[in-house]
């Protein structure tokens, strides 16, 4: 038996202004180092072990984890970063309000962009400054494989392989595990665990720093799921 809890990072500075985020590196609010602190502290007091962490390289997912951790006082742990665990590639939607941009384009259009399975936003244009290309974390991969656009069809697709090869060894281990993440880097987590169909996903929310804790039986599949705040819980998928 093994523990992955899976927490998306506290509230960020887009978030609050209602912007496209996806890749660009922006910080936690006040409210969101609160939702991080906090988060640690039902981690604390719901006395799991863990072994090691892993998170995206985006600022507001390490952050809620040192923070996380820093509560816990246990900041010594192993932490693994890739940009794999990052955030859905939001195109050429990257920055815009989204109000406005539903102005723009349509509600019903923005609304395809945003909760369809596999109907990207256009690509991000190779000028524009948000373009990951020009990011320096990302300096030593291949332009090729940096996304400029993504549907979560596509982000489970980079996810996935990673969480298989790297993660999911671990918990076969017997390892506790907590990854630290965005909205949609983890609800493609959670569609490949609790096998969640194409037309139900989009509609799974995950609150920003509520850790849901998921016991894995030996076969590394669900056994049990919760959310630590229950006050803030969202509806959760079933066990299959």
């Amino acid at each position: 038996m093994s523990v992955l809890v899976l927490l998306r990072h506290g509230q960020s500075k887009w978030n609050l202004a209602n912007r496209f985020t996806g890749w660009v590196d922006v910080d936690l609010t006040e409210t969101g180092e609160a939702e991080a602190m906090k988060a640690g502290d039902l981690l604390m007091q719901s006395s799991i072990e863990f072994d090691q962490a892993f998170c995206s390289v985006q600022t507001r997912a390490i952050r809620t984890l040192w923070l996380a951790l820093t509560q816990m006082n246990t900041c010594w742990l192993p932490v693994t970063k890739d940009y794999r665990l990052n955030e859905r590639h939001y195109g050429g939607l990257t920055g815009l309000d989204k109000a406005e941009t539903a102005k723009k384009h349509g509600a019903e259009q923005v609304h395809i962009w945003r909760r369809s399975y596999d109907i990207p936003p256009p690509p991000i244009e190779w000028d524009n400054p948000l373009n990951p290309c020009k990011d320096r974390r990302y300096a030593q991969l291949s332009p090729n494989v940096l996304p400029r656009t993504e549907s979560l069809k596509t982000t489970l697709e980079r996810v996935l392989p990673y969480y298989q090869s790297k993660i999911e060894p671990e918990l076969a281990r017997g390892q506790n595990l907590l990854i630290s993440a965005h909205g949609n880097s983890l609800r493609a987590l959670i569609k490949y665990l609790f096998a969640v169909a194409d037309a139900q996903i989009v509609n799974v929310e995950i609150p920003t720093g509520n850790p849901l804790l998921i016991e894995l039986g030996p076969d590394q599949k669900p056994v049990s799921v919760r959310y630590l705040d229950q006050e803030r819980a969202r509806e959760l998928p079933e066990i299959p």
